[in-house]
């Protein structure tokens, strides 16, 4: 079996990724939590992943380190992580990679939190810039493919791709357009995210850069979490 080793669900928006990828297409895997350490966790991340980074997949030999390369790992072996429409998964893929690859505005502004309501002092160019494009893609796979998922009928790796975005548009009260927000809706409904979300509420572990980052951005509307 599969063993994917992840970091702290309230925080690790790349091991949420292949986490609910397999979760959502009943991809049979052991999960190993390791948490962030406070200073940083190269050391200790680095006895099961060759770059010290989680999330990172082992099947028996093989080890996969980095969430695009888990994805593709599994789509040989599973097929429905890609849609199956061609057309479908080349648009699937290059909206993932350009997820995996951009949004540094997002990511550096709106660090993912799953417990947290922030308000942010403002959201500058260069965040509207990279929601809008979001908002973009999003309703161009909508439209294109049918939905309700963002490449056709079926969960796929891009939606799970985006669905820390998801939680960070939620999270920091971020505006987009109606067929958007309800497609973060339709990702925050899903029982996986949902199971994720509830497990990142009873952690825990506080990672002080984290909260840093949060307080440095904005200021804490709510806090749901329970531990």
């Amino acid at each position: 079996m599969y063993q994917l080793f992840i970091g702290n669900k309230n925080y690790s928006s790349w091991s949420l990724r292949p986490w609910l990828l397999a979760t959502e297409l009943d991809i049979p895997f052991e999960e190993q939590l390791v948490p962030f350490d406070e200073g940083g966790s190269w050391n200790k991340f680095r006895k099961f992943s060759p770059t010290g980074l989680v999330p990172c997949l082992v099947d028996g030999d093989t080890t996969v380190w980095d969430s695009l390369a888990i994805t593709e790992y599994l789509y040989e072996s599973h097929p429905a992580v890609w849609p199956e429409d061609k057309q479908a998964r080349a648009w699937a893929r290059c909206a993932a990679a350009e997820m995996h690859a951009g949004f540094f505005a997002l990511r550096n502004q709106c660090s993912m939190s799953c417990g947290v309501t922030v308000a942010l002092k403002e959201v500058d160019q260069a965040l509207q810039k990279d929601l809008d494009r979001i908002e973009e893609l999003w309703k161009q796979g909508l439209s294109r493919f049918g939905g309700p998922f963002l490449a056709g009928q079926g969960f796929t790796a891009v939606d799970a791709f985006f669905a820390p975005v998801v939680i960070r548009i939620t999270g920091y009260q971020l505006s987009l357009g109606r067929e958007a927000m309800d497609y973060c809706q339709r990702i925050l409904a899903l029982p996986a995210v949902q199971s994720w979300i509830e497990a990142a509420l009873d952690e825990p572990w506080r990672e002080t850069e984290h909260e840093e980052e949060l307080l440095a951005v904005g200021s804490v509307v709510e806090d749901r979490r329970r531990a």
